[in-house]
Order: C-alpha cells, then structure tokens, then sequence
C-alpha cells in the first residue's frame, strides 16, 4: 500500500476536447439548459459551430500546457468544429507538438448539420490518417449520425487499420446506441461514457466522472462491464490524479467496497493507446505518487519537472520549456474574446 516514489511515467487523458479550453466563462446560453440534450444544444453546438482554425490552435496549445503542468504527456482527442473542419486536426496535432505532448486526433462526424457536414467529417479524418497522422475515425454520438454515417465510419477504420472513437449511450437520447452499434464495434474501438449502455460491446470504455457528474447524466458504473476501462476528462482539463481521486470517490458511492486500486488499473489502462508515455517521468511534489492508496486521499499533488523518454525536459519548476507560458495564455485569453463575440 504505501511505496516511496515521488516519480512516476507519465500520464494519459484517456478521453478529451482539447477544442473546449476557451469555453471558460463563456457567455450563459440564450436559454437555461435543462437536460443533458438541452446542454449539448444550447452549449457544446453554439460552441464548436464558432470555432476557427485560429481559436482551435490556442485552444489545442492551452489545452496541452495545462496537461503537461498536470504530468499528463499523452492526450486521445475529440475534435468538431463544422465550420472549420479541413485541416483542423493539423492544427491540433501541431499545437500539442510544440509543446511536447503525444496527441491522437480524430474528427467527430456527424448528420446535424447534413449529409455534406458528415462527408467532410470523413474526409478529415481519413486525410489526416493517410498522411500520417496518429490517430482513430471519430464519431460524435450515434444518435447524431445515420445508419449509413455509423457505418462508412465504421469501413473508414478498418480500411485505415484504427479504431473508432465515439460517445455511447451518454445521455437517454442515445440509449438505442448498444443496439445500433452492436454490429460494427470492434475491440480497437474507444467507446465513451457509456452511461446507458444496455448491452456489452466490444471496445475500451472512456470513463468521464467529473463530466458525467457535471451533464446529471448518471452514474456510469464502468465495472459493470468486462471491457477495459480509461479515465477521461471529456475536455474538463487534464488532471488525471484528480480525475482520478473524482473517480474513486464515485465509485465509492455506488460500492462501498471498492478500493483504489482499481481506478488506479483505469489510469494505467491508457498506456493501451499511448505505450510509450510509460518513457516518460514525471517528478510530484509528494512523494507516494506511485501509490493509489496514498494519491486517492492527496488532493494538491502537483507536477515539479517533465521529462520525455527521449531525455529532453518539457517542464520545469511547474513552467513549460518548449513554449513561453505567458504567451500563450495572452494568446488564448485574445482568441476566447473573439469566440465570446461570435456566441
């Protein structure tokens, strides 16, 4: 129970949207949201048809300095931004390069705004993938997309040797998604929340506590099912500790005989999608932060030094090496105006 490490490998955010960074004190929505549905609409939908390319990149910069300030050097991505869409995933992957965190990107596909907005979901997905991009075919919920959608991005992954990366069942609009995807999930898919999920399905479960807790969409009960399990942030940052205390503590409340060891197997679980993160050390300013039992009663443990398995140090002293911090705070804090404006 109780070892003596204040270093560990490095941390994966097993679920994020980089693209929310700025939403941050946005505006309120025009009218108060009162279900999870109603949250998405008045919310996340107003929010990413705002996007630009230029938003996106100091959102996906910010994003990734605030992960790495949390020991967090691996992120698997959900990007949709339908007004900004080709070359959008670039832009991510690039941002998260220069500050020196790994990244998978996959582009959200979906019918809401027309089979023309769904085809281009594709194509970005595929031409990032075929020039070489790391990263999975994303789809924003099933019950967003058509059949034929839910399928074209289920051939687009096999043909591009990835899995898919879609929200399941998160909310009771999207309880007929087991049924729906039963067919076509594989065990290389990323199925996300999976909060009203009736039936097992193939893939690693994203585990999204915080998020769930904050959409009242319900508890997720991850160790009802055999799959693997990944935590997740679902864009709320990317302080995986603290995730993980979050996780505990509502696992707790719905089994009292759990123990920390088991949201623990759920934080390694994300070396599945980034197995060289484990190269990467993490120096903590407490020193059991290699013990579950001890980091699930330790709020505050902070990332001191970051060191990429290559050597190169990519924060030090709390401050990222590779970009100037204050920089891209001003930079980030101008593009949330401009988003501001445009909601």
């Amino acid at each position: 129970m109780g070892s003596m490490s204040d270093t560990t490998p490095g941390l994966v955010c097993g679920h994020h949207h980089l693209y929310s960074a700025l939403a941050r004190g946005m505006p309120a929505p025009p009218v108060q949201p009162t279900d999870f549905r109603s949250i998405l609409e008045q919310i996340w939908w107003r929010l990413d048809t705002a996007l630009d390319l230029e938003m996106l990149r100091w959102s996906a910069m910010l994003g990734a300095v605030e992960a790495l300030q949390c020991g967090t050097t691996a992120i698997v991505d959900h990007h949709e931004s339908p007004n900004a869409i080709e070359g959008s995933l670039d832009v991510i992957a690039e941002a998260c390069a220069e500050v020196g965190v790994r990244v998978s990107c996959a582009y959200g596909v979906t019918d809401r705004h027309g089979p023309d907005g769904a085809r281009r979901g594709l194509a970005e997905n595929e031409r990032f993938l075929r020039a070489g991009g790391r990263g999975m075919v994303g789809v924003h919920a099933a019950f967003t997309c058509d059949d034929a959608t839910l399928e074209a991005a289920a051939d687009l992954a096999r043909r591009t040797g990835v899995g898919v990366h879609i929200h399941v069942a998160e909310g009771v609009d999207d309880v007929a998604a087991g049924e729906r995807l039963a067919a076509l999930a594989a065990d290389d898919w990323l199925i996300v929340h999976c909060v009203h999920l009736d039936r097992p399905l193939a893939g690693t479960i994203a585990h999204n506590p915080r998020s769930n807790m904050n959409n009242a969409v319900g508890y997720a009960r991850p160790t009802a099912w055999a799959n693997p399990v990944v935590l997740g942030t679902d864009g709320i940052g990317a302080d995986m500790l603290e995730e993980l205390r979050l996780a505990y503590v509502a696992l707790r409340a719905h089994d009292v005989t759990a123990t920390p060891d088991t949201v623990w197997t759920w934080l390694e679980e994300g070396y599945r999608f980034f197995p060289e993160a484990r190269t990467d050390r993490v120096r903590w300013s407490y020193d059991h932060a290699d013990s579950a039992w001890h980091v699930a009663f330790t709020p505050g443990i902070r990332a001191i030094d970051v060191v990429s398995g290559d050597g190169e140090v990519l924060l030090r002293d709390g401050r990222p090496t590779r970009v100037d911090l204050d920089e891209v705070r001003a930079k980030a804090t101008e593009q949330a105006r401009r988003l501001f404006t445009q909601l």
